[in-house]
């Protein structure tokens, strides 16, 4: 999967489970355009628009992290916290310094996609 951020790509691998399987199967009907907001000093979070099934654990998410919150909203992280989580995937060759840079502070605008 890709998240085109700030005029950045990001390559994330997609986690094996029913909740990144089914986000897999919305993306190839078109990309998603989610508005995100800072949340905790850790995460950018925003409404997915659509319910996806959740395969919820108790994680600690690490910088890269793409997490399915409360089914229907989606996160970047790029700290760590703790909590209930679906695991969607991992963003591919970033720090979390270059994750902070590329989020930016403040709202973004993330589009997620699959690749051509």
């Amino acid at each position: 999967m890709n998240i085109e951020v700030n005029g950045h790509a990001l390559r994330v691998a997609l986690a094996c489970n029913s909740s990144a399987e089914a986000l897999r199967d919305l993306l190839e009907q078109g990309p998603i355009t989610v508005s995100m907001r800072d949340y905790g000093s850790f995460e950018k979070v925003g409404p997915l628009g659509r319910r996806l099934p959740a395969n919820d654990e108790p994680i600690t998410t690490e910088p890269g992290d793409v997490i399915l919150y409360q089914g229907d909203q989606v996160t970047i992280y790029y700290d760590v916290n703790s909590w209930n989580f679906t695991r969607l995937g991992h963003v591919e060759n970033a720090t979390p310094e270059e994750l902070r840079q590329i989020l930016g502070t403040g709202d973004v605008t993330a589009t997620f996609s699959l690749e051509a």
